[in-house]
């Protein structure tokens, strides 16, 4: 579901609810694991509902913690589209 490649990590499921839980906990420890990570590459994600937004921002407070940030790469169009409904598309740090 999650690879690390460098400095970046890779997400490969989709990110819904069914997955959420997982993803969350994957990213969450690979944040951890590998202080190098400055990427989220969301170029292979196929499905993406509401809670891919969620664990994007869970994802970015966990790297805020850690005094680093994360840039998100060729999110899906749907995703956009939500974060552009909910009002919260300039909150994503998109590289």
């Amino acid at each position: 579901m999650i690879s690390i490649e460098g400095s970046t990590l890779r997400v490969t499921a989709p990110m819904v609810i069914a997955n959420a839980r997982e993803l969350l906990a994957q990213g969450q420890d690979a944040l951890a694991a590998t202080p190098g990570l400055t990427r989220v590459d969301l170029s292979a994600v196929t499905e993406a509902d509401s809670s891919a937004l969620t664990l994007l921002f869970a994802w970015l407070r966990r790297a805020q913690t850690q005094g680093r940030q994360l840039d998100i790469v060729a999110p899906p169009a749907g995703l956009l589209s939500l974060a552009e409904l909910y009002g919260i598309s300039d909150l994503l740090p998109l590289a």
